[in-house]
This record gives C-alpha cells, sequence and structure tokens, in this order.
C-alpha cells in the first residue's frame, strides 16, 4: 500500500503502552498521549548529534517524531498522528531510537571500545 492510501493501524490503550514500556523500553514513559524519553548529553555537540541521529532514523523509518532540545539534552515525543495514538510504528522507532543512542560497544566485548571516560570524550550521559 502507498504511503498516501492510508492504512488502519492499531492504536493501543494506555494501559497497553504502559505495560509494553515497562518490559521493553523502561526509560520511556507515556504522558498526554506522546511516548517520550528524554536523552542527557555532555553538551551542545553531542545534542546536535543525538538530533541528527534522531532525524536520520525518523526519515529512514518515514515517521516523525517532535523533539525538544537545550544545551544538555534530547526530549523525543512520539505518537502517530494520522492514528491519533500510539501504534507500532511508534513503539518499534522507539527501539530503534533507544538501540541507537544508548549504544555502547565496548561493554559488548566489541573491537570498538566506545567513547573513553575522560570528560573531553564525553558524550551521552548513559542509563545506569
Amino acid at each position: 500500500m502507498a504511503w498516501r492510501e492510508g492504512e488502519d493501524e492499531r492504536v493501543y490503550s494506555n494501559d497497553e503502552v504502559d505495560a509494553f514500556l515497562k518490559a521493553e523500553l523502561p526509560h520511556w514513559y507515556l504522558e498526554n498521549g506522546w511516548i517520550r524519553r528524554k536523552y542527557k548529553t555532555s553538551g551542545w555537540k553531542a545534542t546536535l548529534m543525538v538530533v541528527n541521529t534522531v532525524g536520520h532514523l525518523a526519515e529512514a523509518g518515514f515517521h516523525h517524531p517532535d523533539m525538544s532540545m537545550s544545551y544538555a539534552f534530547v526530549i523525543v515525543k512520539l505518537m502517530n498522528h494520522a492514528a491519533k495514538g500510539i501504534t507500532d510504528k511508534d513503539f518499534e522507532l522507539a527501539k530503534k531510537i533507544e538501540d541507537v543512542i544508548m549504544w555502547q560497544p565496548g561493554l559488548e566485548g566489541s573491537a570498538l571500545v566506545g567513547t573513553p571516560d575522560d570528560q573531553r570524550f564525553k558524550y551521552i550521559k548513559y542509563d545506569k
């Protein structure tokens, strides 16, 4: 189906959204009909990298969040405007954003060691 034709998408109830977030995306929360996540950064350059990364993922998936940003944080908000609620598109994009932004290759035994624990190279403030 072409994107202009629209499609009937299942809209999840608030209880279903809360259960999904608790199980799959514990740092996301439901508020005023949106699923949301605040990413804390180490400063302006890191904030811009997060915004651009989310922008790339949103465009690649053709599902676009609302975002707010400041010097050291980015807030991502997802809700399917056409469906007027939270759908699989929101969950899938949130999971992709979470996977990419919070990726720490050094914890995976990867050849990539990840950002050094040194103030000069700080990027994301990872969740503990």
